[in-house]
This record gives C-alpha cells, structure tokens and sequence, in this order.
C-alpha cells in the first residue's frame, strides 16, 4: 500500500479507469444479448433466461453487502498490509476473468447457466466494489476526482461501444444464427478483461491509514479480533452499519435517481434486440449496430467532465433523461409509422439516445466520490467500502427484479422461443416494455433530480468545514451559509453532526 503522496494524472486516470472496461463493457453484453443468447442458442424460455438473471443478481446482491465491510477493514489482515484493502481483490480478480467464457457454451443445462452467470456476477463484484471507492482513497480533490472519474467514464464509453461492436462484427461473419460468434466474443474480452484489471491494480494505490486505523492495527487483543470476526459474520451488525448510510440525505437522493434511471437503461438494453429483430423486422446485426452507436459516449463522456464542473450532476441529470426519453418516444414511433427510410431514421434516433445513454452512466460514479465525505460530517468516519456496497446491492436487485418481470411480460404476453415471427400481441406487448417501462422510470429519476445539491461549490463548502472541525474548531463559530449547506446536504440539523462514533 503505498505511504507516498502521488499526483493525479491523465494517464493514470486512464489506468485507473481500465477495470470499467469490464464493467462497462461486460454488463453491457449481458444487458444486449445475453437474454436472446439464452431463449435463442441455449434452448430456455423467457421466464427460464430471465430468472437466472435475477437470481444469479439477486444472491450477488446480498454477497456484495459483505464486501464492502470486508474491503473497509481488510487492512488488518496480512495481505490487506501488502497488497492494499482495496487493491489485492483487482489482483486476485484478474485471472478469474476467465469466467465470463463460460456464459457463452450452448448445449448445457438450466443449473450450468445459473451457477456460471452467478459465479462472473460475483466475481465482477469482488472486483468492482473496491475499484470504486479508489477515488476517494487516491486524492480528497474534486477537481482531481473528477479526472479520475471521467477517465474512467471515458473507459467505460469505450467499453460499451467495444461490446456492442465487436459482437454485431462476429454475428455478421458468423452468420446470425450461428452461436459461435457469441463463444468467441465471450473469449475475446475475458481475456481483455483480465489485462485491464491486472493494469488498474498495478497503477492504483490507496490511502495512508488514519491514527484510528494504526491504533487498531498496534493493539490486537482477543476481544478486539473477535469483535471483528463477529462483524464479518452478524447479518444484525452489517444490516445496522448499511442502513446507516440511508440516513445521508444526499445518498437517499443519489440512490434513487441511479436506481430509477439504470434500470430504464436495463430495461431498454433487455427489450432492444427482441424489438428490433421481431418488432421492426431488421437482423441482430442491424440492432447490435444500432447500439455500437454508443462510440458518441468517449467524446460525450469528455465533455461531460466539464460540464459536471460548470454545471454540476443535477442538470447533467436532466440534460440526459430528456434525451433518452424523446429518443424512446421517437423509436416507439419508428414502429407505428414504419417509414420506408427506417434503417436511416433508426440510426440517427439511435445515434442521439446513446449521447443521453452516455451522460446517464457518467454522472452517478462522478458524483458518488463525494458522498462519503457527506458521511464523514456525520459520523466523523471513513466507510467508501460501505456506500459502494450499498449502490452496488441495490443496483444488482433492481436489474435482477427488471430482468424478471422483463421476462415474465414476454413468456406470459405470448412469446414463443425460436419462432421468427412474432404474435402482434406480443410484438406490442415488446414495444410497450421497452418505451413505457423506461420512460416511466426516467421520469421519476428525473423528479429527484430538482432538490440533488451536491456539487463542486456544496463539496468544497463542506469538506473546508470538515477540516476546520479536525483541526479543533468549534461548532459554534460556523458560518450560516456553511450551516446550510451542511444540513442540506447531511439531512441532518448542524447541531446533530459531528457526533461520536454511532450508527444508532
């Protein structure tokens, strides 16, 4: 774990931001073709496909909880002194890349898709989890975080576009009903997968430990490891300490909006390849590349750096559901219209959803840096690891519950595996699902958005007050504009933070 102060550069935001090219590429994959890879070449229902999704996700939630309070207090092991509390699980995660192969294997039975899809869910899990709270373990800069964060957009963006582009190339050689294509594609990018890790964790580092840290690392008692060993293992104790993150305003407020808005994404991205291929009548080539369109996110990504500086997360928010919503409306109309210029209609439509797309998955992990210091004004503590975990749980629940009903709608609208043509119940039945369900879940995200407050000036209004409070200041000689912000932020009354240490 490295004691010495590094700076913030591009390339090092670039290595940093590598492992997202499996975050970003590898979900994106799954979200697009895993369902149809599943009803299509392995021979399951919808409601089959749909419920390995959802469990597998669902399990993973759960497990994720336990990383992140893992990851917060591995630094009292032996290999957490080596190799960092955050770090050694890039290390360890970059061989097990090779998992995400064994999704793409036709032939195999219900219990061989469930275990292999629920063991890369956690895998990614172990991996993404610490990647995530780096920033705030790399440098207390906003300005800095940010480059780390756009870097690692600017990744994903890259990601996304490779994960789309790639497949609808091999679909296209291999011919669209050839399952080989999809193998080889698993092959290609676990490989990828595992290279990027590797570099991420050899250009990261984290934090020096706090004097609380080092205390509890010079006084090891019995008790003291056995409280530890019970934290660890008590569903009570992790329940209370990740509950305790819901009481920070600004979270509550950020979790809604990325749950609400991810999951229209998901929605989207589950429903696209069904609606292109048996609504509008065109190839899984066509639909693959109408995603791969998602190549606007690298340059969007980077000007959404900026904007999140000038403008802040709240009107990045709304700039982006407005889009994606107009665009939904406009592919909602390409299917009733039908207009004999479709293909072309198609891409500019598609074209424009990928700005909004791209400027979605950027700002939720640009803003997320900064909650934990929001936290720390309450409970005087450090717990990235924790607020991680519980973005990452809530996340892998929601997918799980849309990927469901997703295919719930499908098997019980009429849906029939294998056929090439669809029932026109069930071709209205896909593109009410994709547009209504998304639509209706950007709007709420998009209501959140009008009272988020958290942006560069708040920040830096509020971490000058946590320091001031460090260096003995007293509570009684705040400024009013400080105050406000404080408790707008926190949720809770001034005279209520800063406290001991309690999550009760």
């Amino acid at each position: 774990m490295s004691k010495k102060a590094k700076n913030i550069t591009i390339p090092i935001g670039l290595g940093y931001g590598l492992i997202d090219l499996m975050g970003g590429g590898a979900f994106t994959i799954i979200g697009a073709f895993l369902l149809f890879f599943y009803t299509t070449f392995a021979g399951l229902s919808p409601l089959e496909a749909a419920s390995i999704i959802a469990i597998a996700r669902l399990v993973d939630a759960v497990v994720s909880l336990s990383i992140g309070s893992i990851t917060d207090n591995f630094y009292k092991t032996k290999l957490g002194k080596k190799f960092g509390r955050r770090r050694f699980f890039l290390l360890i995660g970059s061989p097990l890349m090779a998992v995400y192969a064994l999704l793409w294997v036709t032939g195999q039975g219900y219990w061989y898709y469930l275990v292999s899809y629920l063991l890369f869910e956690m895998i990614a899990a172990m991996v993404l989890i610490p990647f995530e709270t780096l920033p705030s373990e790399m440098t207390k800069d906003f300005n800095k975080r940010t480059i780390l964060s756009t870097c690692r957009m600017f990744v994903s963006a890259t990601g996304t576009f490779l994960a789309t582009f790639v497949p609808g190339q091999l679909i296209k050689h291999f011919g669209q009903n050839n399952s080989y294509a999809y193998f080889i594609n698993g092959c290609v990018f676990a490989i990828v997968f595992a290279i990027c890790i590797f570099i991420s964790y050899k250009v990261t580092w984290e934090r020096e430990l706090s004097p609380d840290m080092e205390k509890e690392l010079l006084v090891k008692t019995k008790a003291e490891h056995k409280t530890f060993v019970q934290h660890m293992q008590t569903i009570a104790q992790i329940a209370k300490d990740y509950t305790s993150t819901l009481k920070i305003r600004s979270f509550r407020k950020h979790l809604a909006i990325y749950i609400f808005s991810f999951t229209a994404k998901d929605i989207f991205n589950a429903v696209f390849i069904f609606f292109c291929v048996y609504d509008l009548k065109v190839t899984a080539t066509v639909a693959a590349n109408l995603l791969s369109l998602s190549v606007v996110g690298i340059p969007i990504t980077i000007c959404a750096g900026f904007l999140m500086i000038k403008i802040g997360p709240s009107n990045l928010f709304k700039i982006s559901y407005s889009i994606m919503i107009v665009c939904l409306i406009g592919f909602y109309a390409v299917y009733k219209i039908d207009p004999s210029s479709k293909i072309a209609v198609l891409f500019v439509i598609a074209g424009i959803y990928q700005v909004g797309r791209s400027i979605l998955e950027f700002t939720p992990w640009n803003v997320f840096p900064f909650i934990p210091d929001v936290d720390e004004m309450v409970f005087r503590q450090r717990r990235e690891g924790l607020f991680a975990a519980v973005m990452t749980f809530t996340r892998k629940s929601s997918v799980a519950l849309a990927t469901f009903v997703v295919g719930l709608i499908l098997q019980y609208g009429g849906f029939v595996k294998g056929r090439a043509v669809q029932p026109p119940e069930v071709m209205q039945t896909i593109a009410n699902t994709m547009v209504i369900g998304a639509i209706g879940l950007l709007v709420i995200a998009l209501l959140f958005t009008f009272t988020f407050h958290l942006n560069k000036q708040t920040h830096l209004i509020l971490t000058k007050e946590i320091e001031r409070l460090k260096n003995n200041g007293s509570k009684l000689d705040v400024e009013p504009r400080t105050k406000e912000v404080v408790e707008d932020l926190t949720g809770y009354k001034y005279e209520d933070v800063w406290q001991e240490v309690s999550m009760d």
